[in-house]
């Protein structure tokens, strides 16, 4: 087979893996999401959720099972699109580094997997700040509406918030808050994917085995622990991209115009506790979502493969 053929098929295995890897971290991590997301964005001085076991309490009593998966058409369909991208760029980005410039296989340093973390990272985001815009958008509605009883939500479903963000900024309306998403996901997927993959590398040298011997339970827990680095890592980040991202469509009604002036008013707000709003329930997401994620990636990788 022509190396163009084989190229393009590793790529095609990458991103049906990736594709499948964005359905389970959906199921299993949206609901987490939904209590992260609403505890970085209430309103400060009348706060609707005392932690995350209130928040959890009162969406379920409030809009039932169902209101933990509000706005999950977007990470749903749009994390199959994202984790395709991400595996794909993942993929692509470790055969890059890996290989001569007379086309010859050379191995991955462990520098090597940071760095394709860190361009994965920020290729990716392009794919994952208007799933993410969109998806914050309407887990939101509910904090204003209980904050203001008048509050009317311009928008219940992401087809109206789409609708809405192009009709007010074009088409860069989607990509609200993306300085912020690239400067998150460029230094945390670095470290996310370079340990996982310093992982699963430590567990073939000390067994003498091949990546398809590695058993699943460490493929889980290398997934688990990269992504619990992950946001210990960036978490204040996250919490001003959430700020930029549930602020108005309209740029001349925005609170948080930019990064400097979110991290300043964020600040003012509540100090270093306020970068932290939301945390508890986005770390105990960060282990069985992206354990299940990557090895539901590395589980269809390897069916591809035989």
């Amino acid at each position: 087979m022509p190396a163009e053929s084989t190229g393009l098929l590793k790529v095609v295995k990458d991103i049906t893996a990736g594709t499948c890897g964005g359905i389970s971290v959906t199921l299993v991590g949206h609901p987490f999401d939904t209590l992260k997301v609403r505890l970085q964005t209430q309103p400060i001085d009348k706060p609707i959720y005392s932690g995350v076991v209130d928040c959890a309490k009162k969406t379920i009593q409030w809009e039932g099972l169902g209101g933990l998966y509000k706005g999950v058409t977007s990470p749903l369909m749009g994390q199959m699109v994202f984790r395709a991208s991400l595996i794909g760029a993942f993929g692509e980005s470790k055969r890059w580094l890996s290989t001569n410039s007379d086309g010859s296989h050379k191995g991955l340093s462990p520098l090597n997997c940071y760095q394709a973390g860190a361009m994965t990272g920020f290729a990716a985001a392009f794919t994952e700040g208007p799933i993410d815009f969109f998806k914050s958008q309407i887990q939101v509605q509910i904090l204003r509406s209980k904050t203001n009883p008048e509050y009317k939500p311009p928008y219940t479903t992401v087809s109206e918030c789409v609708k809405a963000a192009v009709r007010a900024n074009g088409v860069k309306g989607p990509f609200q808050g993306l300085g912020a998403t690239l400067l998150r996901n460029t230094p945390a997927n670095a470290i996310y994917l370079g340990n996982f993959e310093m992982l699963k590398a430590a567990y073939m040298r000390k067994h003498n085995c091949s990546p398809a011997e590695i058993p699943g339970w460490v493929v889980f827990g290398s997934a688990g622990l990269g992504g619990i680095t992950y946001w210990c890592t960036i978490f204040p980040v996250d919490c001003i991209k959430s700020a930029m991202q549930t602020d108005s469509l309209n740029k001349g009604e925005r609170k948080y115009k930019d990064i400097q002036t979110t991290a300043k008013l964020l600040w003012e707000e509540g100090g270093v506790k306020r970068f932290y709003r939301g945390f508890t329930p986005c770390l105990i997401r960060a282990a069985p979502a992206n354990g299940v994620m990557l090895l539901t990636v590395e589980k269809v990788n390897g069916f591809l493969n035989k």
